[in-house]
């Protein structure tokens, strides 16, 4: 499994004396394909490919998909342990970059869904290749230039399906749209995420024959959690006098690789130390 680099984020708390900040856990997945697919592959068959290309991306290597078929998918499997751990953080980000350069539909330029699309290949019922969780970004077709599409999930802990996103594993009477299991949730699908997929098959929905030549480049998440016990710098699981200790014997200007700087302004000072006096002791703030 590739380890998963750190970064930081900023978030609002309250601590005493009012508002303060301190800093959020973050890890990010980034693949740009400079270094190969990393697990991604593009639809690929009697009707055409996916190939990995150095030139034309955003800007340079990326997947390009010429194909005629009902759609088209980029999916991953191989990240799978990655995918499960950055979907256990409170709040996540999703996004990716296409370029449409032609979809057609029997000669006339059509348009088609762009979905994200979450797999879980655990406890399926009969009759479906797995459970997923499904975000529509919107209908696309050719353009010009390349297009960030991006989706944040504010909650990987809902029971829900959050606003804009949909189900499969079970369809729902009397229409018989496409919706989660009845022993199936929103955060159960993320937490046992086997594969991420971006895809023009938008579930419940049918298309015919269609020719695509589309790009694809830059998939990001970044995923960040608030800490579990904000100014425990030794990671004891308490604020006492030895994080206060650490504190002070960095007071005054810090620089990258500072943690005792929890707002993130450069400098261990005021609002730094009103974190550590804010959940001292129990950490319960």
């Amino acid at each position: 499994m590739t380890a998963i680099p750190q970064l930081t984020m900023i978030v609002l708390a309250t601590s005493l004396g009012g508002t303060t900040c301190f800093a959020q856990s973050c890890d990010e997945y980034e693949v740009t394909f400079r270094d190969g697919p990393r697990g991604w592959i593009g639809t690929t068959g009697s009707t055409g490919d996916t190939q990995l290309e150095e030139t034309g991306g955003n800007p340079d290597h990326h997947l390009h998909t010429i194909f005629t078929d009902f759609g088209i998918e980029y999916w991953n499997v191989a990240n799978a342990d990655e995918f499960q751990v950055l979907l256990a953080h409170e709040e996540v980000t999703i996004e990716v970059d296409l370029k449409v350069e032609e979809i057609d539909f029997f000669g006339t330029p059509a348009t088609r869904p762009w979905v994200l699309e979450v797999r879980d290949y655990d406890d399926v019922p009969a009759g479906y290749p797995w459970v997923s969780v499904w975000y529509l970004f919107e209908l696309v077709g050719a353009e010009d230039d390349w297009r960030t599409f991006t989706v944040t999930i504010t909650d990987t802990t809902s029971s829900e399906l959050p606003p804009g996103w949909g189900g499969t594993g079970a369809e729902s009477p009397p229409t018989y749209e496409p919706t989660l299991p009845a022993n199936r949730t929103f955060a159960s699908v993320l937490d046992g995420a086997d594969e991420i997929a971006f895809t023009t098959y938008q579930p419940g929905w049918v298309f015919g024959f269609t020719d695509f030549d589309v790009r694809l480049d830059n998939i990001r998440i970044t995923a960040c959690s608030s800490p579990e016990c904000p100014g425990d710098l030794d990671g004891n699981g308490e604020v006492d006098g030895e994080d206060l200790a650490r504190l002070l014997a960095v007071w005054g200007a810090c620089g990258d690789d500072c943690p005792e700087d929890f707002d993130g302004n450069g400098f261990v000072d005021g609002p730094d130390l009103s974190i550590v006096l804010a959940y001292w002791g129990t950490c319960e703030g």
